[in-house]
């Protein structure tokens, strides 16, 4: 399918010079959808280290406080598949606009909450615009650039930012916090979301498939209703335990719709997903190496967070600045990672990101009860973060690679799946992990160890099965 374009005014996102240099305009528009994505993951975690004084302000009980990260991340995971495949058939720049819209509406009833619900709702709201606007940034960025060294640079910038951005979260939420009020957490994407709604008309142009065909409905409800139960149910597992009959019922529910969703794209004339796409080999194992990227990180940014202030006692704010190192190793290694992959190619890079975050975090396994180790920790999760930028990076390139830009809405819409799905998984399974043994310290080491594990053992099966496709084959 080809891309046709509806904006009249500004320059066409799509046509890319077919060199190695971008034009000023390219820049331009790199720098918008950058700073769109880089908000967005800013929005992920700003509230993380603000939650406890949240709860006390509006009321929310101990066990509530879940709920104000798991109404983002429901329909953030949700729904992203969905929409980005909407971005591909309606135009990927309208999504990103309703996104941005949502965005500052969610964002200003969650700082103007006065009460559980209001908030709750606000951030269902942020969750939606993420779902939204994330996978339409992320298309328009990929068929702004050629499919090579451009694309490969600006994906390298993208995954450096936002993964810096759920860094920069954390430290810009209790700064706010601590100096100003949690309210501004949320106020703050306000006047960003507004200028990002007036800005992208004037250079972006409209791109969407010249054959717009019809949404694939049953296909839209069973894989939404699908990933909507299975983290919903990953969520219910980490508070109630993995036995509970709400994590059971609900995790089958999950499976038994993301089958349907199989059966009915067999036979959809229109399939919101084609099994094609879905079983092509660099996107399902680049996807696969995202999920261990991220399930990875984040969930040892929680471990991390836990030993800073559980075992040595560090207050939220020093234990987001102490943090701000590994977002400085993973801006770095968004930087190099389009270099490396130009050279090594995206499985190996893919592969050795990976290995370096395993081999990082299990020198981690060195932290003790004294702040003497505070260099140690601050040391590996700067090059662990490296790795694992250079791994997310590298899992973005390859899960949106041979695609025709008429079907990059719905390859960054699974990207985007991908990293949220794995973001929730990842917290309640080391969380469950952690807590499994008797002393806090010992906890994390533990969950530490299988940290690594998972990590070497995603690179392996990097390294075996995501080979170069046989000519003929995907």
């Amino acid at each position: 399918m080809t891309l046709i374009e509806t904006a009249p005014g500004p320059a066409p996102a799509v046509p890319a010079s077919a060199g190695t240099r971008m034009t000023s305009r390219h820049k331009l528009i790199l720098t918008l959808l950058l700073g769109a994505q880089f908000m967005l993951a800013i929005d992920f975690s700003i509230l993380n280290v603000a939650m406890p004084v949240v709860g006390e302000g509006l009321g929310f009980g101990l066990g509530g406080l879940q709920w104000i990260a798991t109404a983002f991340a429901l329909p953030a995971a949700g729904f992203t598949l969905l929409f980005g495949r909407v971005a591909d058939l309606f135009g990927r720049r309208r999504m990103l606009l309703a996104g941005m819209a949502l965005l500052a509406l969610g964002s200003l009833l969650g700082g103007l909450a006065t009460s559980p619900a209001v908030l709750l709702a606000g951030r269902v709201m942020q969750g939606l615009a993420t779902a939204m606007a994330t996978p339409a940034a992320l298309s328009l960025l990929t068929t702004s650039f050629p499919e090579g060294r451009l694309r490969t640079r600006a994906l390298g910038l993208s995954g450096a930012l936002m993964s810096a951005g759920f860094t920069v979260g954390a430290v810009l939420g209790g700064v706010l916090t601590d100096l100003l009020s949690w309210r501004w957490a949320f106020l703050v994407n306000v006047p960003v979301a507004v200028l990002i709604l007036v800005v992208t008309p004037v250079l972006v142009g409209e791109s969407r498939a010249a054959r717009r065909g019809r949404l694939d409905v049953p296909g839209a409800v069973t894989v939404t209703g699908g990933l909507l139960a299975l983290v919903y149910g990953i969520t219910a597992a980490g508070e109630r335990g993995w036995g509970s009959p709400l994590a059971l019922g609900t995790l089958a529910a999950a499976v038994a719709l993301l089958v349907a969703f199989v059966l009915v794209e067999r036979r959809a004339p229109a399939p919101l997903a084609p099994l094609r796409v879905l079983t092509k080999r660099t996107v399902t194992w680049g996807n696969i190496g995202g999920l261990v990227a991220f399930a990875t990180e984040t969930s040892l940014v929680f471990l991390m967070t836990l030993y800073l202030q559980q075992v040595l006692g560090f207050s939220p704010l020093t234990t987001g600045l102490a943090l701000g190192v590994l977002g400085a190793g993973t801006f770095a290694g968004g930087v190099a990672a389009p270099r490396i992959m130009a050279r090594a190619g995206g499985r190996w890079t893919l592969a050795g990101g990976l290995v370096l975050q395993a081999v990082a975090t299990a020198a981690l396994l060195g932290l003790g009860e004294s702040r003497g180790g505070l260099g140690l920790m601050l040391a590996a999760t700067a090059i662990g973060g490296f790795g694992n930028l250079v791994a997310i990076v590298a899992f973005m390139g390859t899960a949106t690679s041979g695609l025709p830009d008429g079907e990059q809405g719905l390859a960054t819409g699974l990207a985007t799946m991908t990293q949220q799905v794995a973001i929730t998984v990842g917290i309640p399974v080391m969380s469950a992990v952690a807590t499994a043994r008797a002393g806090v310290l010992d906890g994390i080491h533990t969950a530490t160890l299988v940290n690594a594990g998972l990590a070497l053992a995603g690179a392996a099966l990097i390294a075996v099965f995501l080979r170069a496709p046989r000519s003929g084959r995907s």
